[in-house]
């Protein structure tokens, strides 16, 4: 059932650490069968999907695509299912999107060509292959191995574990394409970048500068306290403001892929975000020169506090960096403990009064709270459960 030359070939496949996602249509169950009839699939495939009708193709793509087996559609199959990879491994090393498109012989007679396209979507570069069969030279069985044996080639080539031999016929050519495919959430989990900002879109872009406001926060979730003081800053500052979410935090865990995603969803298509490292506001000046950061009067108090930085003089020489790097704190009250506290709250060192500026209670308040509104939603949940 399987040759033994292509069963070396995926036994170190499922040895190299690729962890994927494959989405095929009408074609290239083989290739899964094969995958898993050796041992250790299981360290390779993390799920696979047949999209074998046009509503099941939409689920995927979010529309049904002019043509099916096209190069452009494989390669938008092999986008979704690499980060669907990122989001089932947790962003874990490795992450591959394959998918296969394929038109083959069946029991009627088809007006056009019969042949396969396969794509692999990696952190760095989506490799793509185009092959047109010899129509009416192969029966159904025939087309569906050889598209088969072209998606193990592929992933082969990928591990860098060899190639399969494909038996092609005279006038057969396999096309293959590579195009950088940079995903720049992969490179700032890796460390690879500083920042990424990522478009009300969802286009990500790395090491974008950026000048005007930033409102940090964990944004979970985001609500609509978040979005008037952003408002609110904008015009006290005259500027634009960026929201900005660590995936490194200062007393907290690093976020994981997935949850990342949950979170950026919220801004899709509403705001542009800034993701970053950084888990402190020292840092972050380093990385966004010039900006303002907009505090709470909550995470303002915690800027002060000895315990996020080293040395004696940690907060001194803290604050001493983030004027040299012209950044400002934009401090918006809330209430703590029965009272609305603001600026004039604040412990702020001698010499740093300058570095700090109020956002006027008339300006902005609100009492909306993170903490209480995920309580409030698994308040919810619990009821609706019950």
């Amino acid at each position: 059932m399987i040759d033994e030359d292509i069963a070396a070939l995926i036994g170190q496949i499922h040895s190299s650490g690729t962890r994927a996602v494959f989405e095929f249509a009408g074609a290239g169950s083989l290739a899964l069968f094969w995958l898993h009839t050796v041992a250790g699939s299981s360290r390779t495939l993390l799920e696979a999907t047949d999209r074998y009708s046009s509503a099941s193709m939409s689920d995927l793509l979010g529309q049904v695509p002019e043509r099916f087996v096209v190069r452009e559609t494989a390669e938008a199959m092999a986008e979704r299912a690499y980060h669907r990879a990122m989001t089932l491994s947790d962003g874990a090393a490795g992450c591959l999107g394959i998918a296969c498109t394929a038109t083959i012989a069946t029991d009627r007679t088809k007006k056009g060509d019969h042949g396969c396209w396969v794509a692999l979507r990696d952190s760095r570069s989506t490799s793509t292959y185009g092959l047109v069969l010899s129509k009416g030279s192969r029966d159904r069985l025939a087309e569906e191995e050889l598209v088969s044996r072209v998606l193990i080639h592929a992933i082969a080539l990928h591990a860098g574990v060899g190639q399969v031999a494909l038996g092609l016929q005279n006038g057969e050519q396999l096309d293959q394409f590579n195009v950088s495919t940079q995903d720049p959430l992969a490179q700032l989990f890796a460390g690879e970048v500083q920042t990424v900002a990522v478009a009300p879109d969802g286009l990500a872009t790395a090491n974008q500068v950026w000048h005007g406001g930033i409102l940090s926060g964990s944004f979970k979730p985001l609500h609509a306290g978040h979005e008037q003081l952003a408002q609110a800053a904008a015009v006290a500052l005259g500027q634009p403001v960026a929201f900005e979410l660590p995936i490194v935090n200062a007393d907290k865990p690093m976020l994981g892929y997935a949850e990342l995603e949950r979170r950026l969803a919220q801004f899709r298509g509403r705001h542009a975000i800034l993701l970053n490292r950084a888990p402190r506001f020292v840092d972050k000046a380093a990385l966004y020169p010039g900006c303002t950061f907009i505090l709470g009067f909550d995470t303002a108090s915690r800027l002060l506090e000895a315990r996020f930085f080293t040395g004696d003089d940690g907060v001194l020489n803290g604050l001493r960096d983030m004027r040299s790097q012209g950044c400002r704190v934009l401090v918006a009250g809330r209430v703590r403990d029965g009272v609305f506290r603001t600026l004039a709250d604040l412990p702020i060192p001698p010499g740093f009064e300058d570095l700090f500026l109020e956002l006027p209670e008339q300006m902005f308040r609100s009492d909306l709270s993170s903490t209480a509104i995920r309580a409030q939603q698994i308040d919810a949940s619990e009821a609706h459960s019950a």
